[in-house]
């Protein structure tokens, strides 16, 4: 696919590539274009959050303007796909820039894929969901590079060339093919539960053991664990998941099983004016939120634990 020529009015910049190391034949062009042209990547698995992190980039960029071009390509109905720069372009647009550097890619889907998941992998800190459904991801592109060329495979070579493309999905990644796959699996499970696995209450363990149980015993065990106000431990993932081999993955067995040693949630409210006597009144809920686990963080460091 031909990069597209830039618009008038456009400015190239010039000696970007040269600055960043950027090779220019490899990544096309790096132009300054119009933010309201940049679309997020399809089914792009990473969550773009006003958190804190999102802060310090929209002050970073308030400051120096974006320093690192954001990756895109071309999008046939008009306009750049965002590879990566997600956050970027989100933060630009919270400062109010009206143009961005881009580098523009000449990529195919599966290499497109390919590339956003790479460049998004690096981020320090990447919630459950992200990783499984970018790994699922890159998996599939990578398996249907592997395919291209022999439409003629049979099933019996597929579970071999599954492996080779899990191992291929491993190479140069802090995750074993093992955990790849074990990440793979949460995308089986109902987003109100791998949502629970993000937020910590259910871990990562039992929410793969869980992920081998149908969609309709999993709305069954949300219910129970509503009504019971409890989280299955690991073993009682493994139990369940046997539950459902053997057909018998009901209510009232999941109510059984979950009530004997049932970890209970705990949910601790402090009144809105215990908190602000603390607090300045003009300061925003996140910032509370981050003085407060930064302040028990260090309480534990000191203390060994409350």
């Amino acid at each position: 696919m031909a990069a597209k020529k830039p618009l008038p009015g456009r400015v190239q910049l010039k000696n970007l590539d040269s600055l960043f190391g950027i090779d220019q034949e490899q990544t096309g062009q790096v132009l300054e274009v119009p933010i309201g042209e940049l679309f997020p990547f399809q089914n792009h698995p990473f969550k773009v959050l006003d958190d804190d992190k999102m802060l310090q980039t929209v002050e970073s960029i308030r400051e120096n303007g974006i320093l690192v071009p954001i990756m895109v390509r071309n999008r046939p109905e008009g306009g750049y796909e965002v590879i990566s720069g997600h956050r970027r372009r989100h933060a630009a647009e919270i400062v109010g820039l009206e143009t961005v550097p881009v580098i523009i890619r000449d990529l195919t889907d599966d290499e497109a894929v390919i590339a956003m998941v790479d460049a998004n992998l690096q981020r320090e800190e990447i919630l459950p969901s992200e990783k499984a459904y970018a790994y699922k991801m890159k998996l599939d592109a990578i398996k249907r590079q592997n395919k291209a060329g022999r439409p003629d495979a049979n099933n019996s070579r597929q579970v071999g060339e599954n492996l080779w493309s899990v191992n291929q999905l491993s190479e140069g990644n802090s995750d074993s093919a093992r955990t790849i796959q074990r990440y793979i699996r949460l995308t089986e499970l109902l987003p109100e539960l791998l949502e629970m696995v993000d937020c910590k209450k259910i871990k990562f363990n039992p929410a793969v053991e869980l992920s081998y149980i149908s969609p309709n015993e999993q709305h069954l065990l949300m219910e129970v664990m509503n009504e019971d106000n409890v989280v299955p431990s690991l073993s009682q993932a493994q139990q369940i998941k046997k539950l459902s081999q053997e057909k018998s993955c009901t209510k009232e067995a999941l109510h059984a099983l979950l009530a004997v040693a049932g970890i209970k949630e705990r949910n601790v409210v402090i009144k809105h004016e215990v908190i602000m006597q603390y607090f300045p009144a003009d300061v925003s809920d996140a910032e509370i939120e981050s003085l407060i686990v930064r302040l028990l963080e260090d309480y534990r460091k000191k203390h060994g634990g409350i």
